[in-house]
């Protein structure tokens, strides 16, 4: 078996040489083993570049390691450490669980209004595009009533007062739930000031929800990538993504930092943040 490229005829609005290939040649030394293990044709208006099955998967498989390795050296950790934090309407601590020391972000019960700017702010970073990676845990507090679901998120594009920001966080009492619409209810996107999630559910059903299976007390890692009006949520390093969000509220040109988010009754943990700026 072989994989055949072809080049399309000049003239036609096509590259000479698909652009995949290209960067495989240019990321991979690769041109010694193609020479001894490939058979290109040149015709009038054609080339073809025949490569065996197994070698074009190799280089496809090296090429996926160079890119991982790009963008986990792109990204840049961030210190959890007190210093580096600015509380909004939370109270901050530091607990150990499975013997590592982790981030405490407790709501302030004196909150009682649903999707507010309850989060530990991170100083001094500013992000328009790019991708949020974190750790997060939930527990409830002893006192949380019926309606409590453990909310805990990120919050991003913060402005510098605070009063603006765009926000997607879990409800891990939903994810595995008996009750089919509370499943469905696992994710939520929220934008602050204005756009909560009961408006957000009222006035356009379903869009900005959607189910994941997770629970409380257990690690969740969240990833969001942001870009210009969208943002995608990953959950625990699934392929898809688990949320879509097409049209942020605050528009494709607003930039802020990034919040370490939890809701109503709700203690959060997170470790391991990390942030890559596009």
């Amino acid at each position: 078996m072989y994989f055949i490229l072809r080049d399309r005829p000049k003239g036609d609005g096509t590259d000479e040489l698909p652009i995949f290939l290209d960067f495989i040649l240019k990321c991979i030394d690769a041109s010694r083993l193609i020479s001894k293990t490939s058979l290109k044709i040149n015709t009038f208006d054609q080339t073809y570049l025949i490569i065996p099955n197994s070698i074009l998967r190799m280089k496809l498989s090296i090429l996926a390691i160079i890119v991982l390795l790009k963008i986990t050296l792109l990204a840049q950790s961030i210190s959890l450490d007190a210093k580096n934090l600015e509380a909004s309407n939370v109270f901050l601590s530091y607990e150990k669980i499975n013997n590592e020391k982790v981030l405490k972000v407790a709501i302030d019960t004196a909150i009682k209004t649903f999707d507010q700017a309850t989060f530990a702010k991170i100083k001094d970073i500013e992000l328009q595009n790019g991708i949020i990676e974190v750790k997060v845990l939930s527990r409830l507090m002893k006192d949380a009533p019926s309606f409590a679901r453990g909310f805990i998120g990120l919050a991003f594009r913060v402005s510098a007062s605070k009063d603006k920001f765009e926000g997607i966080y879990v409800r891990p009492t939903n994810g595995r739930a008996d009750d089919q619409i509370r499943r469905n209810h696992s994710i939520q996107y929220f934008s602050f000031p204005g756009y909560d999630f009961d408006r957000l559910r009222k006035e356009s059903p379903e869009k900005f929800e959607s189910y994941a299976d997770l629970g409380l007390n257990e690690w969740i890692t969240m990833r969001i990538e942001v870009k210009g009006q969208k943002a995608r949520l990953y959950l625990n390093h699934v392929k898809q993504p688990s949320l879509i969000v097409n049209d942020l509220k605050l528009g494709e040109h607003h930039r802020g930092g990034i919040g370490l988010w939890v809701g109503n009754y709700t203690e959060g943990f997170f470790k391991d943040l990390k942030v890559v700026k596009n």
